[in-house]
């Protein structure tokens, strides 16, 4: 009996590291592959090595609290009642160890706009509006170094390497290095200050990276790189495309690409929108300096270890508009997912083939009349320039990669711009930190 076993759990590790190699390869002709019928003997494996970790005192484990969020702010700039829509929006009462925030359309898109020069003022704006969210109520905006846009895309920060500290780190969602203070309260409102790790603008696509600053002090953060790929009009306008940011912390890479892709709600449509999903995937890439060429970082998207996808990705109801409005009246999301077209693009293995993304349990983000911004567009026949548009979850957050743990997916409601829609995550990611005598801890899942 127990020789029987064990040529099993042979079998089953033989496949999972057929499996992990084929996964792991950043040049696979596939987008990335399911785990399918080997789903058992892959949980298995990574229990097994959940519990070697355990009893193995070189090994420790770090959690590091994400918050992911994409909102289209239709051109507006980012002053006035906005600031008090973002401070309610980044839930800055249970802060996270980093914001990883997408925009779209923070300049109109208007010709002059997308076929002009580059202009960086309304990203430096949002970046300055963030900073004194984030830092402004709860750290010390006075201390706060003034904000560079990074316009590189070889960008790279590697930290203060006399402030980093190789000890064990905390199990604890957010837990410091250190032992947490006696007062939590003096913790969260009296050093909670961030920096702004990373940042990236094309036409009206914009990604901004922040981290605690503390936490730069205590985990090896190394190889922040950014890269754009613009698929609007002709295929290489920036209108439409994808911001993105690469970052290793403590031996784990991260990608996070904010994107907006092609609108419209007529049938095919989805053709284009997974179109440009494939030519972002293709054509995003994070070279390597002279002085980095033997540097392990990953080059491609799907090199990363853990992958967030977020933004205004225009996927539709596969429904008539007033069947969805009735769904939406009754508040019957589940009915509703039924006819969206991005899993039903998933399912059929047509775009984000072994993508996550959490139950959706809100109601559509797209689009709101510009005269009740409680009410979704054409909803009253007749009204002059209101275009009828059926709603539908334009705004979503996709993720891949083990050891991510979903802590909320839901909508804000913003209160002064107009058909605007948002959505945020916040996700608790493992970060893997293994020392001698184990190496390539890239390679390690929790």
């Amino acid at each position: 009996m127990d020789i029987g076993n064990q040529k099993v759990r042979a079998q089953r590790l033989g496949k999972w590291f057929k499996r992990k190699q084929k996964r792991d390869d950043p040049f696979s002709s596939t987008e990335v592959s399911d785990r399918g019928e080997d789903d058992d003997s892959s949980d298995y494996l990574d229990s097994v090595l959940g519990r070697s970790r355990e009893m193995d005192p070189c090994t420790s484990t770090n959690e590091l609290r994400i918050f992911v969020g994409t909102w289209n702010v239709a051109g507006r700039s980012p002053i006035g009642s906005l600031a008090v829509d973002l401070d309610e929006w980044l839930n800055l009462k249970d802060a996270a160890d980093m914001y990883v925030i997408g925009f779209q359309e923070i300049i109109p898109l208007k010709a002059i706009n997308v076929i002009g020069a580059e202009d960086l003022t309304e990203a430096t704006n949002w970046n300055m509006l963030i900073e004194k969210t984030l830092n402004g109520k709860y750290g010390c905006p006075w201390l706060t170094p003034m904000l560079n846009i990074i316009s590189s895309d070889s960008y790279h920060y590697a930290g203060d390497p006399k402030l980093r500290r190789k000890n064990s780190f905390s199990g604890i969602i957010g837990t410091p290095t250190r032992e947490r203070p006696k007062n939590q309260h003096d913790n969260l409102h009296g050093s909670s200050q961030y920096k702004l790790m990373a940042s990236r603008k094309m036409v009206g696509v914009f990604i901004s990276v922040w981290m605690r600053k503390e936490l730069l002090r205590k985990y090896c953060i190394s190889n922040v790189k950014v890269c754009s790929v613009a698929c609007g009009i002709m295929g290489y306008f920036g209108n439409k495309g994808a911001v993105s940011v690469s970052m290793t912390i403590e031996g784990t890479s991260f990608c996070f690409i904010a994107a907006h892709l092609a609108s419209g709600e007529k049938k095919g449509d989805e053709v284009r929108r997974n179109h440009q999903v494939s030519e972002i995937f293709r054509r995003t890439s994070f070279g390597r300096s002279p002085k980095n060429a033997t540097s392990s970082s990953p080059l491609t998207i799907l090199g990363h270890d853990r992958i967030f996808w977020f933004g205004d990705l225009n996927y539709r109801l596969c429904l008539e508009d007033s069947f969805a409005r009735q769904l939406i009246k009754k508040q019957d999301w589940r009915a509703l997912q039924e006819f969206d077209q991005l899993r039903r693009e998933q399912k059929d293995g047509r775009v984000f083939h072994g993508w996550k993304e959490g139950s959706i349990d809100f109601a559509p983000t797209y689009k709101y009349s510009a005269y009740n911004i409680n009410c979704y567009s054409g909803g009253l026949p007749g009204r002059s320039g209101e275009k009828q548009r059926t709603p539908a979850w334009c705004d979503r957050i996709l993720w891949y990669g083990r050891g991510i743990k979903q802590l909320s997916y839901f909508r804000t409601e913003s209160k002064s711009v107009k058909s605007t829609s948002t959505g945020i995550v916040a996700m608790r990611t493992i970060l893997p930190t293994i020392r001698a005598p184990i190496r390539n801890c890239n390679q390690c899942r929790v």
